[in-house]
């Protein structure tokens, strides 16, 4: 049983930088493949970043590759995601995912999310 826990939300205006952690907690860290996804008011929720167990390998969805950067501390227990260059079509809850095994996109557990509003 995996527990996550987001921080880092908040208001910033366009243009700005937040850098959101998830710490995990109740599983071997490493075993998992990470992710953060995000849900807009009234839209789907949406796949945001991926990292592998050993984070050799990362992907993201078009809108966000040039401008955010997932990462992750093994040591730490916890995945980031650094977001550049905020645009006010970012704003969501921010949500961390853990999933274990080799099927790709595929997640077990998941977090409470966390709020990113970007003025314009």
């Amino acid at each position: 049983q995996v527990q996550l826990v987001e921080s880092g939300g908040g208001l910033v205006q366009a243009g700005g930088s937040l850098r959101l952690s998830c710490a995990a907690s109740g599983g071997t860290f490493s075993d998992y493949r990470m992710g953060w996804f995000r849900q807009a008011p009234g839209k789907e929720r949406e796949f945001v970043a991926t990292i592998s167990r050993n984070a050799v390998n990362t992907a993201y969805r078009d809108s966000v590759k040039d401008r955010f950067t997932i990462s992750r501390d093994n040591a730490k227990n916890t995945v980031y995601l650094q977001m550049n260059s905020l645009k006010p079509e970012d704003t969501a809850v921010y949500y961390c995912a853990a999933g274990y095994g080799l099927a790709p996109g595929t997640y077990d557990y998941w977090g409470q999310g966390t709020q990113v509003t970007v003025s314009s």
